[in-house]
């Protein structure tokens, strides 16, 4: 029979196409697109750019950038996320975590250039980049993972405490300083007599505005509207002449095209900060997509992911702007407003370049006061205090190593911060995966199930026999501390152990130098008159011990004998006075 050419170029054409579509999502999206969606999208677009034009100024002084390039991060970032990202309402921009860790890490790079700040800001975007396609092309979307919530809990608590802690000076309108998180505290303590009231009632007026607009009116763009009524106030009335500090007149038009005018050998410690801000933004990015895939009915691609945002902070190091992400609160406003997919990103970018070409005039007014009330208002979304208290009730170990995070930002600054919370977590999931739960088992009344005699204490034991079962696979970093929880366990029995039962069934992986332990642990015992079986393994378990010559040596250990089977036999060769593990060795 042969083949219809036509049919076979449509086969090879969409085989290439699907392809071709997991790299640029606009080819899936598109093919399904409905028109009455185009309005939806516009309007969502319009809204975000609303709210994202005052955000991205404060965020930008944060940053320690002009505030333009703040509106730089939003224009370019999303327009290039919506062409390589997975998620359909993700907003892409600056986030309060990741400004406030370019401003603080720069600062003491930058030497006081504003030149060189803003080259060291845009080459970490570009480093950002490249991190996230090597990721992408090496499948590390996963690794991300590692870093634990209780982690992040903390550290995104000690980091809306740092940010505050900047932007108070300006609500009381004095001149802070500082480096660190405690001395900005005792220099802020000692000039809060010098307070200028009038910034302060202003600022407080603009808080309450924002707060009661975020209950009142959730998803609408109020800071754009305190904004507004802020400039008008200032602008007509004589309140400026009271000391108010003001953005003043913003570069009109749209960002240049310009590469870095720095190398990554040139500055030291900007490869740490690029590493620190990818986890920072592959975290909160993933974790706020995911969350309206769920709520919207669809999946997101997290290696996609990797791939969407290095094109948006490859795009933003080559726009004049610094690190973005996909944040929580931003994205929230996209979605509430009605976003259908990432065209409402693509009308927000196209909003705020007209608005950089003919209204930045408007922004001259502004004062510095209101967008640090921006700022508060918006990082109190980072300190979860419910959550902390839940963790607190359910495990004090992980409320410890929240607060480990949580003090290593307030002690080491950001970045530290960020890097002793990838530290915690790695070193939480080592000492959890070298000290498995070593369970003695019972028989559950009235069965033949076996379960942990611990939890169960109604359990029936077993005379003469020890069952055990190791909560984790047996590899060569922890099959030292199993080995001694199991002699420490078979040494403290109320009576002579003759038998030792392995189950495997919650072991899914045993390397060489756990088949070993076992091996030279059924020497051990069998010297002192104590048998060993090993019983529910998995196939490729059993694969491994048999290679290791186990099998030949402790009889069968195959699918078909469960602890209740080798206890039953155990008890008919003890009535008949056999030696332990007779029939088994006939079988194997």
């Amino acid at each position: 029979m042969t083949e219809d050419p036509g049919t076979a170029g449509e086969a090879t054409s969409g085989t290439s196409m699907r392809g071709w579509r997991t790299v640029f999502p606009p080819a899936q999206w598109l093919t399904t697109y409905r028109p009455q969606w185009l309005a939806r999208d516009a309007i969502a677009g319009v809204t975000l750019a609303a709210y994202g034009i005052p955000v991205s100024l404060a965020y930008a002084s944060l940053a320690g950038l002009p505030p333009q390039y703040g509106i730089y991060c939003y224009l370019v970032g999303g327009f290039f996320y919506a062409l390589f990202g997975s998620s359909r309402q993700l907003a892409i921009g600056p986030t309060s975590a990741i400004s406030m860790l370019v401003g603080v890490t720069v600062a003491g790079m930058a030497n006081g250039d504003p030149g060189r700040w803003a080259a060291i800001a845009a080459l970490t975007a570009v480093l950002m980049a490249g991190m996230c396609l090597l990721a992408w092309l090496l499948r590390l979307s996963s690794l991300v993972n590692f870093i634990s919530e209780t982690i992040l809990l903390g550290f995104k608590a000690g980091a809306a405490l740092t940010i505050a802690l900047t932007q108070l000076p300006k609500l009381f309108g004095v001149k802070g300083g500082g480096e660190a998180f405690f001395e900005r505290v005792v220099i802020l303590a000692g000039q809060i007599p010098d307070t200028n009231l009038v910034v302060f009632a202003f600022g407080l007026v603009a808080l309450a505005l924002l707060l009661l607009g975020e209950k009142f009116l959730p998803g609408r763009p109020v800071a754009l509207l305190v904004v507004v009524i802020s400039i008008i106030v200032l602008s007509v009335t004589s309140l400026s002449q009271f000391g108010f500090k003001v953005v003043g007149a913003l570069p009109q038009g749209l960002p240049e095209f310009r590469l870095p005018g720095l190398r990554a050998r040139d500055v030291d410690g900007v490869v740490p900060l690029a590493f620190a801000c990818v986890l920072l933004s592959y975290v909160e990015s993933v974790s706020a997509a995911r969350a309206l895939a769920q709520t919207h009915g669809y999946e997101i691609d997290p290696r996609q992911e990797l791939l969407g945002l290095g094109a948006a902070n490859l795009a933003a190091g080559f726009f004049q702007a610094y690190p973005v992400a996909g944040g929580l609160s931003q994205s929230s406003v996209n979605d509430k407003a009605g976003a259908k997919t990432p065209l409402a990103l693509v009308f927000a970018s196209v909003t705020i370049g007209l608005c950089l070409m003919f209204l930045t005039g408007l922004l001259a007014n502004l004062p510095n006061v209101v967008l640090a009330a921006i700022v508060l208002v918006a990082v109190k979304g980072l300190i979860d205090i419910g959550e902390l208290r839940h963790v607190w009730r359910v495990s004090r170990l992980e409320f410890t190593v929240s607060m480990v995070a949580f003090s290593a930002v307030l002690l080491l600054g950001i970045l530290n911060g960020v890097l002793v919370a990838v530290v915690v977590s790695m070193l939480l999931l080592i000492r959890r995966a070298a000290h498995p739960h070593v369970a003695i088992l019972g028989r559950i009344p009235g069965t033949r199930i076996y379960s942990d005699m611990e939890r169960n204490p109604d359990n029936e034991a077993i005379p003469d026999v020890r069952v055990f079962r190791v909560e984790a696979s047996l590899l060569y970093f922890n099959v030292e501390h199993v080995r001694a929880a199991v002699w420490q366990r078979i040494r403290s029995a109320a009576a002579p152990v003759r038998l030792v039962i392995w189950d495997l069934s919650t072991s899914p992986a045993v390397d060489l130098a756990g088949a070993r332990m076992l091996a030279a642990l059924h020497t051990a015992l069998k010297a002192e008159g104590i048998d060993l079986r090993l019983v529910a393994a998995h196939a490729k378990v059993r694969d491994m011990l048999r290679a290791e010559g186990l099998e030949d040596r402790l009889g069968y250990f195959g699918r078909r004998v469960s602890v209740a089977d080798a206890i039953d036999e155990f008890q008919r060769d003890a009535e008949t006075g056999s030696p332990a593990g007779a029939e088994t060795q006939v079988m194997g």
